[in-house]
């Protein structure tokens, strides 16, 4: 009988993998529900700029560009700053700024104070607090699992994102309708709370991470640099990140003005719609280890670029009837396309990099990668105004389906499988 119930444990612990973990699991459990959150405020802060306050095609790119503007600002010494601070006080802290950031919004809709700078100043302000928050996380989960482990503890990071994105996008239009486009902005602000939570429950996971030798700060963002520049793949892969990024901002910054302005749906609908993205997530979470598996992580990573590029062409044909379907279709690709890729690269660098090294690493490749995001979404902005929102679409995905042809050169292409370490120290 002993034996019976320590093989069905043995077979539940197989099933649950890394959530069997305490501390993984409040990281998850966390991070779902501050994913719910966010996802909510990704539909609910621009309905609330273009129902309340009547904000332009421009203004609303501005708001995705305000969120991404640190990184140009603080990117690159935040990863120094990363690789020198125990990550965890950081991210609670970083939880705590963005809860008080978003409940802000409602509580100044309520005294009829809302402006339009005040919703770009929390963009801003919630953008650098993520700036923090994201690098410190990339440097703590390697912290909390094995090397062996990053695989599966990204994609159920991942799969958990998505799962947030189809709850947080599918609410937001209903709590929109039901409680109002200000007041709805309450969920987000709590779920950063119950993050800051759970972060402070995990107990520590073994001895402190032994800083990056100090030096200047100058000096140490340049470490980081300088080992992207020198190693032909971490340059290739940020190249790639850098090009995409800017197509799929201007695309993400113009979806929901798309649909709420030029097809004719309502802000339900435009939730639901959404949430196509998140099912694709979840797809590609799902699937990510699995093709790895079978047909090499470098592979993997090619399939998942140019799978999503081309299916993402399907959305500017979206109409209200049947053909809202594609942008579900062209959606839920492209979601999954990009989380399966954003798994085999996280669960890479984290390998690939030197831990003294990583946080510095990641923030530079996020410096370039996310910097370009206010170009994308302004610039999106800019051709929606000139040219419409469905042209500037066209336009936007046609440019995202051709940067998954950079994976085609030699560097990924030739190989089954990326790298564990560093080309030059193999």
């Amino acid at each position: 009988m002993e034996v019976a119930e320590q093989a069905e444990t043995g077979q539940r612990r197989r099933v649950g993998g890394l959530l069997w973990q305490r501390n993984f699991r409040l990281l998850w459990t966390g991070e779902t529900i501050s994913g719910t959150g966010s996802s909510m405020a990704v539909i609910g802060v621009p309905l609330l700029a273009v129902a309340v306050l009547h904000a332009s095609t421009l203004a609303v790119s501005a708001l995705t560009a305000a969120a991404y503007l640190p990184w140009l600002l603080i990117g690159l010494p935040a990863g120094a700053w990363v690789d020198r601070m125990a990550p965890r006080p950081l991210m609670v802290g970083c939880d705590v700024i963005a809860a008080v950031a978003f409940a802000s919004l409602p509580v100044a809709a309520w005294l009829g104070a809302l402006t339009m700078a005040q919703v770009l100043l929390v963009a801003m302000l919630a953008g650098a607090a993520n700036v923090f928050f994201s690098t410190a996380y990339t440097v703590y989960l390697p912290d909390l699992v094995a090397t062996g482990d990053l695989m599966e503890g990204n994609a159920k990071l991942q799969g958990s994102v998505s799962v947030s994105s189809i709850c947080g996008r599918s609410l937001a239009g209903l709590a929109a309708q039901a409680l109002g486009y200000a007041t709805a902005l309450l969920f987000n602000a709590g779920s950063f709370l119950v993050s800051a939570a759970c972060l402070l429950s995990i107990r520590a996971a073994g001895p402190p991470r032994e800083p990056a030798p100090r030096s200047t700060i100058r000096a140490e963002i340049s470490a980081g640099a300088r080992l992207i520049w020198q190693d032909s793949l971490l340059r290739l892969t940020v190249l790639f990140a850098t090009l995409v990024n800017v197509a799929y901002a201007g695309a993400t910054a113009l979806n929901v003005l798309f649909l709420y302005r030029v097809v004719g749906f309502s802000p339900a609908a435009v939730g639901l719609l959404m949430t196509g993205t998140g099912v694709g997530g979840i797809v590609g979470a799902l699937a990510a280890r699995k093709l790895a598996k079978r047909i090499g992580t470098a592979r993997a990573l090619l399939a998942s670029t140019l799978g999503a590029g081309l299916f993402g062409l399907l959305i500017p044909l979206t109409a209200a009837g049947p053909r809202a379907a594609l942008f579900v279709v062209g959606t839920a690709v492209v979601g999954a396309g990009i989380t399966g890729g954003n798994i085999v690269l996280a669960s890479f660098r984290q390998a690939y990099v030197p831990p003294q090294l990583l946080g510095r690493v990641t923030a530079t490749q996020r410096f370039v990668g996310y910097g370009v995001i206010p170009l994308g979404s302004l610039a999106a902005g800019a051709l929606g105004t000139a040219l419409g929102v469905r042209d500037a679409l066209w336009i936007c995905y046609a440019y995202f389906a051709a940067c998954g042809l950079l994976n085609l050169l030699p560097t990924i292409q030739a190989n089954r499988d990326l790298p564990t370490a560093p080309l030059n120290s193999q």
